[in-house]
Parts: C-alpha cells; structure tokens; sequence
C-alpha cells in the first residue's frame, strides 16, 4: 500500500523523505527526547538518521507506516509509526522538546490511529511507555489506552533496562475515545463496525 498523507487543522503527517534527516538528527541528540525511547541510541548523529531513512520506503506494510510530522511554516517536528510485534502492532511516536506541551502528539496519534484502524483488520494496537513519562502516558489514556501490565525494556539512550508500563488500544476503546463515551456505550459486536 502506498502510504497516504494525513491532515489535521494543525498538522501534516506524510511518509519520511530524506531531507527529514537533519530535523531527525537534531531531535533525537536531546537525550530529553531519545531517553524516552527504547530502540533509539545517544548521542544521535546524522548518519544514524540517514541510515533509518533508507530503511523506508513508500510502499511499506500497513503494520509498518510510518510518518514524519509537519507542522507548516516550522517543518519537521516529531515522528510516528507502527512496526509488528509479537502481539501485534505497535504504536510508537516521539516529539521535538521545543513542541512539547501544545497538543501536538496527542492531534498526530489521533489521526494515525484514526487512519490505521480504518485501513487494518488489526483489533488492538500495543504501545507503552517508560513508567518515568507520565505526559505520554496521559497522551494514550486520552486516547483510549488502558495499561496492561509492567515489564523492563532495554533503554538504548539510557544503555541499561528500565520500568515499562504496558498499554493497549482496543477499536472500541478508540471509538469512545473519540466520542467521550466509555467503551460498553459504543461496543459493538466483532465484525459489525470495522472503519472510524
């Protein structure tokens, strides 16, 4: 499939291109940034930007879309994707330290999770964060994640294991996320309602 572009009033998340490699770069060398991160390494040069880039493609599996995140007028400001796990898709996103705190993550990953569920047959997507994070654990209990558990997961910033709190997105969870209801007011029978 080739991957779309996706508009919110603020924002444009569109697949990564090459010339993101230095907004890449720039953001993921603040250790406030890749210290919250599981598979990223610090310090992060420009090389390591360049490298993942070649990894994407256009035409990349649903379970493995990505997007930059373009706030017009300033650029890219952050990223996020889906890649498989074991227990299916995994929903993962970082931010620029100088956007934090305005709404940003939570209108991108709206949108993508609005986008993948009504592209994908998948009934969850898994996500976490590292129990250290409370604003991206609030970003994901705004939008319906209900944690399911602790596990360590390797830091590459931090070199070492560290606390995860595990989370899940049900469609329906989603759905009343979007609505304001709680997820027993919108349930609806498997097979019944599959797009947002």
């Amino acid at each position: 499939m080739i991957l779309p572009t996706l508009e919110t009033a603020r924002l444009v998340l569109r697949p990564p291109l090459p010339e993101d490699a230095e907004a890449i770069a720039r953001y993921l060398n603040d250790f406030a940034v890749s210290g919250n991160l599981a598979r990223v390494p610090f310090p992060y040069h420009l090389s390591d930007a360049r490298a993942w880039l070649r990894t994407r493609r256009p035409d990349m599996p649903i379970e493995d879309a990505n997007f930059s995140i373009i706030a017009p007028g300033v650029g890219m400001v952050g990223h996020i994707g889906f890649h498989l796990g074991q227990r299916g898709p995994i929903i993962g996103y970082w931010l620029g330290r100088p956007f934090w705190g305005q709404g940003v993550m939570t209108e991108a990953a709206r949108e993508s999770l609005r986008w993948f569920f009504s592209v994908s047959a998948a009934p969850v997507v898994i996500s976490g964060v590292f129990h250290f994070n409370a604003a991206s654990l609030a970003i994901q209990r705004k939008l319906g994640f209900t944690e399911t558990g602790r596990s360590r997961l390797v830091c590459l910033a931090r070199g070492t294991e560290v606390e995860h709190i595990d989370t899940q997105l049900t469609r329906e969870g989603f759905r009343a996320a979007l609505t304001g209801r709680s997820p027993a007011a919108v349930a609806k029978p498997p097979g019944v309602w599959k797009a947002l």
